[in-house]
């Protein structure tokens, strides 16, 4: 498969991922933290908007709330609308006043009616299954209502006080509005905002709502943020009423026994009063600030199409361009859904981010594979053309400058070269002298690798190698002629192979000489050779040419520092050429494989 529809396939797994994520919301809760905690960000709650709760204080001077008769609420409105010039907009109970006490009933009817600004609450109880409702939408049906008793209900503005609980037991949504016996009622929130807007003659804001009426509430404040005060104060008169000056007033529960508490997406840790849950739905309507969830399909598809371009742009990018990419798409998502959610649209927060992740970390991981496997396929190549432990030695450390120059170094130098290779061209066709120049090479590279040395390279049908270089080898003068007699023995059995299929027979002579000479790499800056060159070399190439076929020839410098371990025949001193004096020669006709190196007094060297 080729590499560009290769990262196309994997760009379209990204758009499918993020849009059937986004669809099905599969990781709902995951989702919602993230969303609570940049949608629900706290940002300030309205001063007109107050609590007076009935706090544990309250209960203590009062009695248990079961216990109060009316004619408490009732004071509480007076106190609070004694002062003409100082009466709150609106006063709202969020407490479930149903059936009747005692004769203090009649007088909080009263006073609320006399007041013009008191809201109460209902109850709606739904049926615990769902029906098909007329748009084909699955909802629970009303099965009945808690009213509050008859005189209050005639006397005040009704409106249910229920909120939805999402399935991680969390309040995120509201329903506006419900119909009930076939007359549409509104939450209790909404009715405040209503009679507000009435009061103070100002245009509804138009509220968003799903296709199942519902709205997301933007949260203002976290529990305990809003003004509290306790009821028993002001009805006490220990508060100043001109403190509730056109406030709008919300009183209720305020204690934990109260059980009237609610988890809240912008405070996991601490529970949220009902009383207050409202005054943050109530914030919402004053400053237009409820979302619904968008349309998953559309959006869906937007940030697929979004994950899949990141995921091109990583499998085609450097590493740190893909992160960059990574943090800047991320961040410009959370921008983009956190910007559309404070202007009435929610969408899921999560999937592109997770999808990108997972499609960074596979370009990553993709990519180092890859290049790991480049290298390998670079460094094997590599091999065929410089000297394996050089190669290996470079990969290892990581380190691929590669300078000009050299070092002195004590190694042992083997050529080795085919006998009557001139005379063998000239007989067969151009095809056979390579297949037979191969064997050979073949050969002669096996026994030198197998010996642990170097080779330095072909020189037509000669071949040089050098032991103890470019690393530490140790007993590399012996390996040196074991690689040498390796060679030998192998041109033995490939003689007869050869003169089988081509009627032609070859044999090699090989020279060994070891001593110091300079190593490195030997050219200019953009095309160079590491190789070793000095005497030394010299030396074992004249020994080499100066072999006959199935020859090993060795110095006498060899020889005095590898005594005892081999066998060899004196050939005596011959002149080699470029030296003005002799040296003495020996033949090598066998080794002792399993010798151990003698330390020399001398130099050390083993």
């Amino acid at each position: 498969m080729k590499k560009w529809l290769q990262i196309i396939l994997e760009a379209l797994v990204a758009v499918f991922l993020v849009f059937i994520l986004t669809k099905t919301n599969r990781f709902a809760s995951f989702d919602y933290m993230v969303r609570d905690g940049l949608y629900q960000i706290p940002r300030g709650i309205d001063s007109r908007i107050k609590i007076i709760g009935i706090d544990e204080r309250t209960l203590e001077e009062l009695g248990p709330i079961q216990t109060w008769s009316r004619q408490q609420y009732a004071d509480l409105i007076e106190v609070l609308n004694s002062n003409e010039d100082s009466k709150p907009a609106i006063i709202a109970f969020d407490i479930v006043f149903s059936g009747h006490v005692d004769e203090g009933d009649i007088a909080f009817a009263d006073a609320a009616l006399e007041s013009k600004n008191v809201v109460v609450v209902s109850n709606l109880v739904y049926e615990e299954r769902k029906v098909k409702n007329e748009q084909g939408l699955m909802v629970a049906p009303v099965e009945s209502v808690v009213y509050p008793y008859e005189e209050l209900g005639e006397a005040a503005a009704v409106g249910y006080s229920n909120v939805a609980q999402d399935s991680d037991g969390i309040v995120r949504r509201i329903l506006p509005s419900e119909v009930v016996d076939g007359e549409e009622q509104y939450m209790f929130s909404h009715l405040i905002y209503k009679k507000y807007c009435e009061i103070n003659n100002i245009a509804e804001k138009d509220i968003p709502t799903d296709k199942y009426g519902r709205s997301l509430i933007n949260y203002s404040g976290k529990p305990g943020d809003y003004e509290y005060i306790s009821f028993v104060d002001v009805l006490n008169g220990r508060v100043d009423s001109r403190a509730f000056k056109g406030s709008i007033i919300l009183v209720g529960a305020y204690a934990p026994g109260m059980q009237d508490s609610f988890a809240v997406p912008n405070n996991k840790s601490r529970q949220m009063y009902g009383v207050e849950v409202h005054a943050n739905i109530l914030q919402s309507y004053i400053q237009g600030r409820f979302s619904v969830n968008g349309n998953p399909l559309l959006f869906g598809l937007v940030l697929g199409l979004i994950a899949g371009l990141m995921h091109i742009l990583f499998r085609k990018c450097k590493v740190w361009q893909s992160f960059i990419i990574l943090v800047l798409g991320i961040g410009a998502e959370v921008f983009f859904c956190v910007w559309l959610n404070n202007h009435g649209t929610a969408i899921n927060l999560v999937y592109m981010p997770l999808v990108c992740v997972v499609s960074y970390v596979y370009a990553l991981a993709y990519n180092y594979l890859f290049e790991k496997r480049k290298r390998k396929k670079v460094i094997k190549a590599f091999k065929k053309y410089v000297a394996p432990q050089v190669v290996d030695e470079i990969a290892k450390k990581g380190d691929f400058t590669i300078k000009l120059g050299g070092e002195n170094r004590d190694i042992a130098v083997l050529f080795v070269d085919i006998r009557g290779f001139t005379t063998m061209s000239e007989a067969l066709e151009p095809e056979q002298v390579v297949a037979i120049l191969n064997e050979y090479l073949n050969l002669t590279t096996q026994a030198i690798f197998k010996n642990s040395g170097t080779l330095d390279k072909f020189v037509g049908d000669a071949t040089m190698a050098v032991f103890n270089s470019p690393f530490d080898l140790d007993d590399y003068e012996f390996k040196a002629v074991c690689a040498a007699k390796d060679i030998v023995d192998g041109g033995n059995a490939l003689e007869k192979e050869l003169l089988e299929k081509y009627g032609r027979s070859v044999g090699f002579g090989v020279g060994v000489h070891c001593g110091p000479a300079v190593v490195g790499n030997v050219g200019c800056e953009f095309r160079m050779d590491f190789t070793a060159i000095g005497d030394t070399v010299n030396t074992s190439a004249r020994l080499e040419a100066n072999a006959k076929k199935g020859q090993v020839l060795i110095s006498d410098t060899l020889y005095e520092r590898l005594k005892g371990r081999i066998e060899v025949n004196e050939i005596g001193v011959i002149p080699l050429k470029g030296k003005s004096n002799g040296v003495f020669v020996y033949e090598v006709t066998d080794i002792i494989r399993d010798s151990k190196p003698v330390e020399r007094k001398e130099d050390g060297k083993k």
